[in-house]
């Protein structure tokens, strides 16, 4: 397993955890000082989310990627596409397709590694989640060569189970790696949060039935044992209960070796820090619980 404690270049940042994935929230910083920020500290990549280019066209967005790399960053992945299930998935199936392409198109754009897929609830009229997995795994297999095409991946993430019903049918990562074994495309693989997964005993079973570049990344943050909102309460590394080196040694026995992206909703707390303090505290975590 890869030693951190003097080495954060494997840090990546999720603008989601200076507040940017959801509106009036965070400090309102621009991609373009986000990734003067994250350079100055020393961190190896940013990950975006798709509502922050609203005002870009593409080839705004492109110049971001460029800006990115010229700072010595990669651009590990993008958040995320609409949800491919469940009552608030677009609809009909094509507008569907339509919106999930206009996200792999900035994620290209970028020259992001991969795109993150959170799938959506339980298929309205159903129950259960066996429908609604069947659907997740056809709405991938044909997003598949459309994120070929534009020169990203896609990375389907796990979310806890108690999310299953309003946010996400897929909830373990054995039920990931099916669908990615199903669908059988170069493009198609899973990202592991620890927030999500943290819980999971078969992890490592599960893991060990991918090729190393079918996953396509590792998200990090805690999860606080006295948590007071499922969503937006997540915690800072080392302030809950996952075991981050133990995940990290499982994920990274299965072959990944990319960047470990720091990903915290935290409407109470983290987003009402000052966004330079949140990254410095983030660097010093890293190298200490990760």
């Amino acid at each position: 397993m890869r030693d951190f404690s003097n080495d954060h270049s494997a840090l990546a940042l999720n603008t989601a955890t200076l507040g940017h994935n959801i509106a009036n929230h965070g400090f309102g910083w621009v991609p373009e000082r986000i990734i003067d920020e994250c350079a100055e500290r020393g961190y190896g990549g940013v990950v975006f989310w798709q509502r922050e280019f609203a005002n870009y066209n593409l080839e705004q967005i492109a110049k971001v990627g460029e800006l990115v790399r010229a700072a010595g960053m990669q651009v590990p992945g993008l958040c995320r596409t609409p949800y491919i299930v469940g009552p608030e998935a677009p609809s009909p199936r094509s507008h569907l397709i339509a919106e999930c392409e206009r996200t792999i198109a900035i994620a290209g754009a970028l020259q992001a590694d991969s795109v993150t897929i959170v799938v959506g609830g339980v298929e309205a009229g159903s129950k259960g989640i066996d429908d609604s997995l069947k659907v997740v795994a056809e709405v991938t297999a044909e997003l598949a060569p459309i994120a070929e095409q534009y020169g990203t991946r896609l990375g389907l993430e796990p979310l806890h189970p108690v999310y299953a019903g309003n946010r996400s049918c897929l909830v373990t990562m054995k039920d990931a790696v099916d669908i990615v074994e199903q669908i059988n495309h170069p493009a198609v693989g899973i990202a592991v949060d620890v927030y999500h997964v943290w819980w999971d005993s078969q992890l490592k079973a599960a893991l060990s039935r991918l090729r190393a570049d079918q996953i396509h990344g590792f998200h990090l943050c805690d999860w606080l044992a006295n948590t007071t909102d499922i969503l937006l309460d997540r915690g800072m590394m080392g302030d809950g209960v996952a075991d981050l080196k133990g995940l990290r040694s499982i994920v990274e026995d299965a072959g990944y070796n990319g960047l470990c992206e720091v990903e915290i909703f935290s409407a109470n707390n983290w987003w009402k820090q000052p966004p330079e303090l949140v990254l410095d505290e983030i660097v010093k975590r890293f190298r200490q619980y990760c």
